[in-house]
């Protein structure tokens, strides 16, 4: 009884020494612990390098592996042939997240894409540069030379090529149309402007979303079993491989 009693009972606090005034300079005074854990580590690495030296030792000079053709050291760092024409953000990419997630983003950057190029197709911006068409279709070929667009869409000569907000006849009658001013004006083209920069940049990510998808869908390819061969390269000069089709049970 008094045995499981002394459990309970009060006990003294040993602690440990801190550094001494005349050696604060060096430092926190190293305990126990901090030496089990430098010494674990400081192990750790001999043995590794151990393991290193033996394997040098036993290397065969004579050996040979197809991967050392495509694999080179550049500045220190063992760099493949697939992994130069990617960017670095893409290969941070490829190395901290699974597929699931590139496809995950590729879907979230094309939504966007799409309201991008719908708010500018709203502000008659043409993305690929040129004039804004709209094609009518007839049935023959008096009506193609007789073909008047005005008269067509039942507004003014100066505003057929607008591919938005075209007045008709009789809404310019009834109403007054108010020219807007140069500050909304402004206003309005830089926001033009901006849209077209994220477009822009939203394009060039699912390039590189895309291409980063198709390479982590190669290299899980590669590493799985079935007979492969190269049978040309892409247009960023990567090997392109085909595998024979195989037999499933």
């Amino acid at each position: 009884m008094v045995s499981s009693l002394k459990k309970f009972a009060p006990r003294r606090e040993h602690k440990e020494r801190g550094q001494i005034t005349g050696r604060k300079r060096l430092g926190l005074l190293e305990k126990h612990k901090d030496y089990v854990l430098r010494a674990r580590d400081y192990n750790e690495k001999q043995r590794q390098l151990k393991r290193l030296r033996e394997r040098a030792q036993a290397r065969n000079p004579d050996e040979f592996y197809f991967n050392m053709e495509r694999a080179q050291m550049k500045d220190g760092q063992h760099i493949e042939e697939r992994n130069e024409i990617i960017s670095p953000e893409m290969q941070r990419l490829m190395d901290t997240q699974d597929i699931t997630y590139v496809k995950t983003q590729r879907d979230i950057n094309r939504r966007k894409i799409e309201k991008l190029k719908s708010s500018l197709h709203i502000l008659d911006q043409p993305l690929s540069g040129g004039e804004p068409k709209h094609t009518v279709f007839v049935d023959n070929d008096a009506q193609v030379e007789n073909f008047d667009a005005a008269k067509h869409f039942n507004t003014l000569p100066e505003f057929v090529k607008r591919a938005y907000n075209r007045p008709t006849v009789e809404a310019l009658e009834k109403e007054e149309i108010v020219r807007p001013s140069n500050q909304t004006l402004k206003k309005a083209s830089r926001a033009r402007d901006a849209t077209l920069r994220e477009l822009k940049d939203r394009l060039e990510r699912e390039e590189q979303l895309k291409r980063a998808e198709s390479e982590m869908l190669i290299r899980r390819a590669l590493k799985s079993k079935g007979e492969k061969k190269k049978v040309g390269t892409d247009r960023l000069g990567l090997a392109v491989y085909k595998w024979k089709a195989e037999r499933k049970k």
